[in-house]
């Protein structure tokens, strides 16, 4: 048997790059998949290339940051399939802007896109899993969000995405706590792939090319090449919950996110001579932060 065997997986933003390519792979794992964008040649694109390959897919085409559109895509999935098992959000857009030049728009359409487009979907799966929970057909659920190492790590020139990509990392790790009774699991990945939208961060390029040419790994940014975890993730085999994982070809590690550092405790409150006489101690102490790629950043300061 396949790891995903029979299961139902709906996947947003899934018409090309990283949704593309998790669709694919869940249907050569077994599942059968609908397949979400707003892009409606992409997404029957995805369907058809499924299809030749044997398996089964639908396309949908609603908006997902559309309250009754993210409704009749898990419609889509029950209509079609008769269940869901598995929700992947995926769908994203970029507005990058230096700060001082991003406007209210580009910060709306990145929130809209990113947070509502994840809390819609999510929502309406979640109220069918709980409705099964208590029917006494509990499904073996599972939740696989995408935030972003600009979440993470934060990246010049992405304060609308990189703060919406952090939002959906705590998002994710506070459904699972919440929603582990229901046997949904919820679990994120950060990833780094060359798609439609990273195409035009040079920086990003630029390595990708470098660890071409260091060692002959042909098309290290292609999205096929990360998609695995999260297969996984979408499967009975993933017992893990509310974490997230940074993913790029040839790597996976576990994104730790804030923790408590090096800390200085006294009695009472503290005056501001007090803090000005402590707080650079507990710097110098603490772990540099640091980039994707584990290098330090800087800060100016």
């Amino acid at each position: 048997m396949s790891s995903c065997d029979g299961r139902v997986v709906v996947i947003t933003g899934a018409g090309g790059g990283i949704g593309r390519a998790e669709a694919v792979l869940f249907a050569q794992e077994g599942a059968r998949v609908v397949v979400n964008d707003v892009n409606a040649d992409g997404a029957h694109a995805v369907v058809e290339e499924v299809e030749a390959l044997g398996g089964e897919a639908v396309a949908n085409t609603d908006d997902i940051s559309d309250w009754d559109g993210a409704g009749r895509l898990v419609q889509t999935a029950l209509e079609s399939f008769g269940a869901l098992d598995t929700l992947v959000t995926n769908a994203g857009i970029l507005r990058d802007r230096m700060f001082v030049n991003m406007t209210i728009e580009d910060w709306d359409a990145v929130m809209r896109v990113h947070l509502r487009g994840t809390f819609a979907p999510t929502k309406h799966a979640v109220a069918y899993w709980r409705e099964q929970s208590k029917a006494g057909e509990q499904r073996i659920a599972r939740i696989v969000n995408t935030s972003s190492p600009s979440g993470i790590f934060g990246n010049v020139g992405q304060a609308n995405y990189g703060a919406a990509k952090a939002g959906i990392a705590a998002f994710t790790q506070i459904l699972g706590e919440e929603l582990w009774r229901y046997g949904i699991l919820s679990n994120a990945i950060a990833p780094s792939a060359l798609t439609q939208m990273t195409a035009g961060l040079t920086g990003y390029v630029d390595r990708l090319n470098e660890l071409e040419e260091r060692t002959g790994w042909k098309n290290p940014g292609g999205p096929e090449n990360i998609v695995a975890l999260v297969v996984w993730l979408g499967s009975p085999h993933a017992t893990v919950n509310g974490r997230v994982f940074n993913v790029r070809a040839g790597h996976v590690s576990v994104a730790e996110g804030w923790g408590v550092g090096p800390a200085a405790e006294k009695e009472g409150p503290w005056s501001v001579e007090e803090i000005d006489a402590v707080v650079p101690g507990l710097l110098a102490a603490a772990a540099p932060q640091v980039d994707a790629y584990n290098r330090p950043k800087t800060y100016g300061a």
